[in-house]
Parts: structure tokens; sequence; C-alpha cells
């Protein structure tokens, strides 16, 4: 229902990961400060950025889709991460070679794409996050530190 609501497919490691937890609420797992949505938080998160954006959408420049920026928002991103201020991690769809990376859809700044490897996709993402919580060692500048036994936070 939620890949029919956006037009198109979740790709396997976001349905696989949704399988596990589909979302987790407000706590900030992710790097620095990010909540993974579950499958209702993507679908009305992609909604309403549409709904904001759409008009726009129609004649906007998409940029350079290997560039370290992109537009405000585009249709083929599915968000994927939250930050409670109106922000979201989001993965790329566009049909290009760099197809899946994620990227930060700032809601005043519009979207920019790291290049460091962690954000090249989902996996990488996830993987790079369980590295440091079991290692206690930064990932691109962020350091897992246990606030107390239910609260994680980040150092950077």
């Amino acid at each position: 229902m939620a890949e029919q609501a956006i037009g198109q497919p979740f790709p396997e490691p976001l349905v696989e990961s949704l399988l596990r937890h589909n979302g987790m609420g407000h706590r900030d797992l992710l790097p620095p400060f990010w909540s993974l949505l579950g499958v209702e938080g993507i679908t009305s998160a992609w909604q309403t950025r549409m709904k904001i954006y759409g008009d726009v959408l129609a004649g906007a420049e998409e940029g350079d889709p290997d560039g370290e920026f992109g537009p405000w928002w585009h249709a083929q991103w599915i968000p994927i991460a939250y930050n409670g201020r109106g922000d979201y991690l989001i993965l790329d769809m566009r049909p290009y070679r760099r197809r899946g990376r994620i990227g930060d859809a700032d809601h005043e700044t519009g979207c920019s794409f790291s290049p460091h490897p962690m954000w090249a996709s989902l996996p990488a993402l996830l993987d790079a996050t369980a590295t440091a919580l079991e290692t206690g060692e930064a990932v691109d500048g962020y350091l897992p530190v246990a606030v107390d036994e239910d609260e994680l936070d980040w150092d950077f």
C-alpha cells in the first residue's frame, strides 16, 4: 500500500529493514540525530513533501544527479528517517548510477549528499551505525554516547 501511495517499489534493503523493526519512534539511532521512519511515516512524509513541492517539481531542474546538492524535493526520493525538525534522510531512487544513495533533505536549504561511504546506501549506513555502536568508535566524525540505558546520543 505504501509503495502504491508513493508510486514506486521500495528497494529490498528498505523492505528488509521495515520487516525487522518498522521504524523506531523518537529514538535517535542514526548519527547524529536521525530516527528511522516506519511504513506510515514514510508514506506521510512523502505525501507531505509532495503537497509542499509538487507544483514546483513540474518544471524544476534536477541538478547534477552525481553532485553534492540536489533539488528541494523529488518524487523519486523515499524518506527513511527524520530529525523532528522537518528534515528527512532520503533514498535517492532516480534512475542513474548512484541510485540508492542517501541524502539529507533539509526543509530550508534543499538536499545535500555526503561523499562519505556510510551515506552511499541504506545497507552502508546501517552497517556503519552498527559498527560504531559495537566498537564505540566514531563514524564520519560521529561518536556514539550512551546517555542512559534507554537513550543514545552522538557527539561530533
